[in-house]
């Protein structure tokens, strides 16, 4: 036999592997499946009938909506769309441009808190984990116990949804050096690699793959049944509907718009058990509440809306968890990294770190997730958030050596908050923000938290670990007045920042994306999420939360949605 003749067979064999892997590569668009069952809302009948109609394609919705299609017709509304050949979503070295992009079409939408911090929120299929920093951790078992949840169904849920989105990170030298820093500063003891809520310091996961691509909540629509569920991109709901029987008030259905702006309807069937539930996140779940009549009642009466249900505390205990950082020049290249190492005090401060030349993705002058291209701007006064503020903040930050780029942050949150604020609609458009204030630094205790945090952090750069990775030059003050004077704070400087943290928290304090409340536990639903004064209708998400789950929430809201699919499923099948 001949070259030639194994040329032929080597060419067969490729064309073969080709012919099998055509589909693979196809389905990687849809997070590896088929998701035939997902469609634009302009092909939406007028009417159409349920089982149940989740509101809400995000870090909730989706694994929710997947669980309860095992058994019943499903209907998924979302208001953004697909995050599938979305490069800006899925690949971690594009991380902070969804965050960046202001478009309609974008899947990030910004909006500023009364309180002048610059802030986004989820409008893709995936929610907030389509933009987000990918830390994965768990929630602390003593918040599984006062949330009410039975623990083994909890676990059972985290593993769900680990097999599909969670992964070791790689450990490069700077985020060992963060490791190792954190230990020698008594952030102890040294856990490893886990994802479970432990004090102490530990690696935990990540929804970023070793090839770096982002494994999102609309992945776990690869548990759904194809043929029960149905999931409509940009349909915005409007509406919910009820009826007005004699004893109480029931959901019956919604409206949504698709994005030609025409009306459709979606009903529930026949059948006491099935249920609305919504799934909207901490802004669009109060929001379409008092769109739909529950609420504040002077409140939807300024606002012409008709009241179903006077709720007072629809849209009160609304927080963020504020975060605040220091950067630390590094006198050698770093790796591009983002959130790797957790260290979990036992004062309720959170230390992490994200580093890296470029690790927003964009411009080789980027600050990344610190950037004011993704309105990192801390606090701004209301005369001051302007697009124009935000173009001498970028255009200053592009005007920088390079060399100012190379090191990265480390960071800490505070666990609660216990500060917090409320929501109010500016109008009765659901696609615009409504008015959030979460009140940073309103309680004593949170700021004394940040600023233990701060401490911390100046001994872990400090540490003998960090040391190859700071200029011996620079004393930790140095570096607290270049973070507070470094272009992702517009608001005037105190002359001594570094000799009180209690400012330097207020001055440069900035979100992590952990806002919560509006919908909360024992005010607006009960421990089975059911709306209060209301049947057929549940809240499932993180605007439930009294205060967030663990450094990070990702986690704990992807397992509330499956943890409560199986519950409903359970209950339901029982009786």
């Amino acid at each position: 036999m001949g070259v030639a003749y194994w040329w032929r067979l080597i060419l067969v064999l490729v064309s073969g592997i080709l012919f099998f892997l055509q589909p693979c590569v196809s389905s990687l668009q849809q997070g590896g499946n088929d998701y035939s069952f997902m469609k634009n809302a302009r092909t939406a009948a007028k009417v159409s009938y349920y089982d149940y109609i989740v509101i809400g394609g995000g870090t909730a919705g989706c694994p929710l909506a997947a669980t309860l299609s095992q058994n019943y017709s499903v209907l998924l509304l979302e208001r953004g769309g697909s995050p599938y050949g979305n490069p800006n979503v899925t690949q971690a070295v594009a991380f902070g441009a969804a965050l960046s992009d202001l478009s309609p079409t974008s899947p990030a939408q910004r909006f500023i808190s009364e309180d002048g911090v610059i802030n986004s929120r989820g409008r893709v299929l995936g929610g907030g984990s389509c933009i987000n920093a990918g830390f994965y951790s768990r929630a602390s078992t003593q918040y599984v116990r006062e949330a009410g949840w039975e623990g083994k169904a909890v676990n059972d849920s985290y593993e769900w949804v680990e097999k599909v989105v969670a992964f070791q990170p790689v450990m490069g030298p700077w985020q060992s050096a963060v490791r190792d820093g954190l230990i020698q500063s008594d952030v102890v003891p040294y856990n490893g690699f886990t994802y479970d809520h432990i004090n102490g310091t530990k690696v935990g996961g990540t929804i970023f793959d070793p090839h770096g691509l982002r494994h999102t909540a609309a992945d776990l629509l690869r548990y759904a049944n194809p043929s029960q569920i149905t999931v409509l991109l940009h349909a915005t709901v409007h509406k919910i509907l009820f009826t007005n029987p004699s004893k109480a008030t029931v959901a019956r259905g919604v409206i949504f718009r698709d994005s030609r702006g025409l009306k459709h309807k979606a009903y529930l069937k026949n059948g006491a058990k099935n249920e609305i539930i919504v799934s909207a996140g901490a802004l669009g779940s109060p929001q379409l509440l008092m769109l739909s009549g529950i609420g504040p009642q002077a409140h939807l009466k300024a606002h012409n809306i008709t009241v179903v249900l006077d709720q007072p505390s629809v849209g009160e205990g609304m927080s963020d968890n504020p975060m605040n950082a220091v950067f630390i020049p590094s006198p050698i290249p770093v790796e591009v990294s983002l959130l790797h190492v957790v260290g979990i005090t036992s004062f309720g401060s959170f230390v992490e770190a994200a580093s890296g030349e470029n690790f927003a993705g964009g411009s080789p002058k980027d600050y990344g997730m610190f950037s004011p291209k993704i309105g990192q701007l801390s606090k701004l006064p209301p005369k001051e958030r302007t697009p124009e503020a935000l173009a001498k903040a970028i255009e200053l930050m592009e005007s920088l050596d390079s060399v100012a780029f190379q090191g990265g942050f480390i960071f800490e949150k505070i666990m609660g908050p216990i500060s917090t604020g409320h929501l109010e609609l500016r109008n009765r458009n659901p696609n615009d923000n409504p008015a959030v204030t979460f009140n940073y630094f309103q309680h004593p205790r949170d700021l004394e938290r940040c600023v233990r945090g701060i401490s911390t952090i100046e001994k872990v750069i400090d540490s003998k670990a960090f040391r190859p990775f700071r200029y011996q030059n620079m004393p930790v003050e140095m570096l607290l007045n270049l973070t507070a004077k470094a272009p992702v704070n517009l608001l005037p400087r105190h002359a001594n920042t570094s000799m009180s943290l209690e400012q330097y928290c207020r001055d440069t304090v900035m979100t992590i994306w952990h806002y919560h409340g509006g919908s909360q536990v024992g005010k607006v639903v009960d421990r089975d999420y059911k709306v209060l004064g209301v049947q057929r209708l549940r809240v499932i998400d993180g605007s439930t939360f009294l205060t967030s789950p663990g450094t990070n929430p990702q986690a704990t809201v992807m397992m509330l949605g499956r943890y409560m699919g199986v519950k409903m499923l359970g209950e339901r099948l029982a009786g």
